[in-house]
């Protein structure tokens, strides 16, 4: 890894183990507690040069690639901040062989540094596994999100998975990957099916946080959405992923007019204080179960994490408040 510098430009040379990654996830791993905003604006402006040109952040780096990084002012390790002291203990193993590790990812914890976190579980794990040669993220989860996370142990594990989550959600001839989410929604949900299709579109804040809309331009999206559970208030889904935008799942519950509970994001912020004293203190929305190949085998994968005890101990306690007219409670 590059040694960064505050007042000289850098030259940094991707290394074997850091082949396939997307640049912006690259500089994040090396500049330590700069924004996220940050690190795409130097991209944008033309700051950063792969082999003397200019490169997007999505670009995929490559073993020998040259990068060229300018001055920059990093966090030294001695004010590195950690996201959680439950990061600590052993991260929740859902599944491992030779090629890769899932784990089932606490919420409120990023799946890696950046934005002026510069600890998260790809981190955690690696120093839980000192003598590990390679660990990489195959896919993310929103800060907020708890649930199955993908870890690749050999670069081609990784270029695999990266090439099955492109196609996107399983069409039923063992292409994409099957991904459910478990999801409680603000109102009372009446279509035991409902397909939701729009266009998104990434865009920043002012103050650089990213955010995701609704918009022509936008990119397509698609998610199969079947009611589970419901309440007088609150409705209790499971979200299937066609496609794996940003934000994909909060968004278009908020567009349809169901707003996750305890999104601070896309929202109802007025409920969700009253949920927080109430006890959900986080966002309810579960990575719960994945169908895919194997990387390596090909395989079956069926992979499970079960609702976390607190959204749970939640949907019990909806239970004894409100009465239930659909379905049956996970």
């Amino acid at each position: 890894m590059a040694v960064l510098g505050k007042k000289t430009v850098t030259q940094a040379i991707v290394a074997d183990e850091e082949h396939g990654q997307r640049l912006d996830n690259y500089l994040l791993r090396i500049c330590k507690g700069v924004p996220k905003s940050h690190v795409y604006r130097i991209v944008r402006s033309g700051e950063v040069r792969i082999n003397g040109k200019r490169a997007e952040v999505s670009y995929r780096i490559q073993t020998g690639d040259i990068v060229r990084i300018p001055p920059i002012r990093i966090a030294e390790k001695r004010e590195e901040v950690v996201a959680g002291a439950e990061l600590k203990a052993d991260l929740p193993i859902v599944y491992e062989d030779d090629a890769l590790v899932v784990i089932d990812k606490p919420a409120g914890i990023a799946v890696h540094g950046g934005s002026g976190v510069s600890f998260g579980v790809i981190e955690a794990l690696r120093r839980q596994r000192p003598q590990a040669k390679f660990l990489e993220l195959a896919h993310r989860l929103d800060r907020e999100t708890s649930g199955l996370l993908l870890v690749a142990k050999k670069r081609s594990a990784l270029t695999s998975l990266h090439d099955m989550f492109r196609e996107g959600g399983s069409d039923g001839q063992g292409r994409g990957a099957d991904k459910r989410y478990l999801v409680l929604v603000c109102g009372r949900w009446m279509d035991p099916l409902r397909h939701a299709k729009f266009p998104l579109l990434k865009y920043l804040l002012a103050s650089g946080e990213r955010r995701v809309r609704v918009a022509e331009e936008g990119k397509a999206s698609h998610t199969v959405f079947r009611l589970v559970a419901r309440w007088e208030h609150f409705s209790l889904l499971e979200a299937e992923l066609r496609t794996g935008r940003t934000h994909q799942i909060r968004v278009h519950c908020a567009e349809l007019g169901y707003p996750i509970a305890g999104d601070e994001k896309y929202g109802d912020f007025a409920l969700n204080k009253t949920l927080a004293k109430n006890g959900l203190k986080r966002m309810f929305l579960h990575a719960w179960k994945m169908k895919c190949r194997h990387p390596l085998s090909d395989g079956t994968l069926a992979l499970e994490a079960p609702l976390p005890e607190a959204l749970h101990a939640f949907v019990t306690k909806l239970s004894s408040q409100e009465k239930q007219d659909y379905g049956q409670a996970i």
